[in-house]
């Protein structure tokens, strides 16, 4: 009886760690909804056919209706690695076991793109220093409020690290779109403005004679591209060829190249870490920072509490 029962046990035991084993070597790979999932699953199917056929594991695409879905099918381990957006990639990895250990790279080689602030070329303002000490005799075109690098960095790096606000700083603030904040720059009828790389590069491309009337002052720390990321709490030898995959993809076989080029003009993946998120959460707590200032019903000291708590945090990122 008790040999039977011992055999029982070791038969379970077994039939377990095999269990264990094909469900980590089985992968629903999420992919957030930047739009139909028939077109992402274009871009994404040949990458994760090869990812099944280098690595051996059985890789499924998952698809959700909102990046809610994707943070929380890696949270209840439905999702074991996906590609994020940075702040969706935050929340995985706040709420869902979720790590940084891979990005996307740009055909150049970039990752990613950069916030500006541009004055015409004639001017003789060339740093953000010499704007803060002509402040009062100028006017700036700031950038829609929801604008990433039109607002929302230079709003933090420039201003809010600085202790200053723009709105009492400028003779004038307006707010416009980038290709309306450049053309008034270049042809004088802003002082200093908002932009990023990527618009300069469509004026330049569009309006050369305009884009050779601009001189950037500013240029902010990389916003970075895209993340993939993992369940942290996956087996070690799987992580490792997962990551092995993404890091070496793209980097010998033109049919992969080709694959990547359709991708957002990609040139492939590097090695990351959550540490990429940094700048974002930095971003993340100044707009509840900014949220929390423009509250009415708000109590002034519960604004000066949670303001603190912000700042706080903000200081430790900074460190």
């Amino acid at each position: 009886m008790i040999k039977k029962t011992l055999i029982r046990s070791v038969l379970s035991l077994t039939l377990l760690g095999t269990s264990q084993l094909t469900l980590a070597e089985d992968i629903n790979f999420g992919i957030i909804s930047t739009e139909s999932s028939q077109n992402l699953k274009s871009e994404w199917q040949p990458v994760l056919d090869a990812m099944q056929k280098q690595t051996g594991m059985t890789v499924k695409a998952f698809f959700a209706s909102d990046y809610a879905g994707i943070i929380e099918g890696m949270r209840f381990n439905k999702v074991q690695v996906a590609w994020f957006g940075n702040k969706s990639a935050m929340e995985a990895v706040d709420r869902s076991n979720g790590e940084v250990f891979a990005q996307k790279v740009n055909a150049d080689g970039s990752l990613g793109y950069t916030s500006h602030l541009i004055v015409n070329k004639a001017s003789n303002i060339n740093t953000i220093d010499d704007m803060f000490k002509a402040g009062k005799s100028l006017s700036f075109g700031n950038g829609d409020p929801n604008s990433t690098s039109g607002y929302l960095v230079p709003g933090f790096y420039v201003f809010a690290q600085n202790k200053v606000d723009p709105k009492t700083l400028f003779k004038v603030v307006r707010g416009a779109n980038h290709e309306t904040n450049a053309l008034a720059v270049a042809n004088k009828q802003i002082d200093v403005a908002t932009n990023n790389s990527e618009n300069l590069m469509i004026v330049q491309k569009k309006a050369p004679e305009k884009f050779d009337q601009i001189k950037i002052i500013w240029t902010s720390p990389l916003i970075p591209l895209d993340p993939i990321v993992m369940r942290r709490d996956l087996p070690e030898a799987t992580k490792k060829k997962i990551k092995d995959f993404f890091v070496n993809y793209g980097t010998q076989d033109p049919a992969e190249q080709a694959v990547l080029a359709k991708m957002g003009n990609l040139k492939g993946f590097k090695e990351s870490t959550d540490a990429q998120l940094i700048p974002i959460r930095q971003l993340d707590l100044f707009a509840q920072r900014n949220k929390i200032e423009a509250d009415t019903v708000m109590s002034e000291a519960d604004k000066k509490v949670k303001i603190t708590e912000i700042d706080t945090k903000l200081t430790a990122l900074k460190n």
